[in-house]
């Protein structure tokens, strides 16, 4: 079986069910998330720029560079193997995340999807395609994807804290929804874009025997 190709139809399968489960609620989640108390919308104010591109690209594009400025400069063959595995981090990192937001940007300009602050005006279903107006780029959640691209590269390099890892990119995604930003389907559908693409590049990888390797149903697992 071709695992790539299957777990991407389970992710999708996925992805449809939950955003089919939510359009319909949409509107009232979304209502009632920013109804809630101020100091919890204040606490998810805080929290909720977590999950940017920006940091999560420069910072491990950073990592990235010294690792292989690193890698060519030191000649003592131990701290060649520490800089040879920083790098491959750094470069998971990099290339998850990169890949997670040029993907999630092309999918907000072709659906169009107009935010939540415009449900008075055109109501929730609106898609208006390529207009350049961020306020019509709310499917799928940008911040939901970075989450999930983050956690989920985390998730795949430490496979027993997986739940500690979905559970913090769970609460990234519920803030956007909180302070207004997506609904709760725009979320769905960024957690699960983001997951994916780690998944894929932790595929990628595992094939040239970078930080992970096949197990024996095929699946990328941590290298021991």
């Amino acid at each position: 079986m071709n695992r790539p190709l299957a777990s991407t139809g389970w992710i999708l399968l996925t992805t449809l069910i939950l955003v089919l489960a939510f359009i319909p609620l949409d509107p009232f989640l979304s209502e009632r998330a920013q109804a809630l108390p101020e100091s919890i919308i204040a606490f998810n104010r805080l929290i909720t720029d977590f999950g940017t591109f920006g940091w999560m690209i420069y910072l491990s594009g950073l990592a990235l560079a010294v690792a292989f400025i690193l890698r060519r400069v030191v000649r003592r063959e131990p701290l060649q193997r520490k800089a040879r595995t920083v790098r491959n981090l750094a470069a998971y990192f990099f290339l998850t995340i990169g890949t997670a937001s040029v993907l999630v940007h092309a999918l907000k300009v072709l659906i169009g999807r107009a935010r939540p602050e415009l449900l008075v005006d055109l109501g929730a279903y609106s898609l208006t395609p390529f207009t350049g107006d961020t306020l019509f780029e709310s499917f799928p959640s940008g911040h939901s994807t970075a989450a999930g691209a983050f956690f989920g590269v985390f998730a795949m390099l430490l496979p027993k804290l997986r739940p500690l890892f979905f559970t913090l990119a769970l609460v990234i995604g519920a803030s956007r929804v909180i302070v207004g930003a997506h609904y709760p389907s725009d979320v769905a559908a960024g957690l699960l874009l983001g997951l994916w693409t780690s998944l894929m590049v932790a595929f990628l990888f595992a094939k040239r025997g970078w930080l992970f390797r096949p197990d024996e149903a095929g699946w990328p697992i941590p290298k021991g």
